[in-house]
């Protein structure tokens, strides 16, 4: 099965630096990376990840009204989202698997792991 190329959004640019060595440099993911909800909505047809991961809290457009703007174009349906957010409650949490994410990633994150997660995260969403 072939790695998941992942369209990653997150406003603040030292974590989407930090994100970008974890998932490209150390784990060899094709990643593509937008600072805005908007941008995001703007590129994904041209991108077409396999995969988004989103942060939560950005202005604008935050991360829950991003996924369903992504979601409710039809070639992306069914694309499997991961959320990576500070405020990792459990009913946070639960609250983000019911509005349908895969997964939730908590920050701050591991660098050396996180592709490791996303990979196995994707392993799982495509086995079921």
């Amino acid at each position: 099965m072939s790695l998941p190329k992942i369209l990653h959004v997150e406003d603040d640019p030292d974590i989407r630096e930090i994100a970008l060595l974890a998932l490209d440099t150390v784990g060899g993911l094709d990643v593509v990376q937008c600072p805005s909800g908007q941008e995001a909505l703007d590129c994904v047809a041209d991108v077409a990840p396999d995969l988004f991961l989103l942060d939560v809290m950005m202005p604008g457009m935050n991360g829950e009204e991003t996924f369903l703007a992504l979601r409710a174009m039809p070639q992306f349906a069914g694309t499997p989202a991961v959320f990576m957010t500070a405020k990792a409650q459990p009913t946070e949490v639960a609250r983000l698997r019911e509005l349908g994410a895969d997964d939730v990633i908590t920050k701050p994150f591991d660098p050396m792991t996180l592709a490791q997660q996303i990979v196995e995260i994707w392993n799982r969403t495509k086995t079921n």
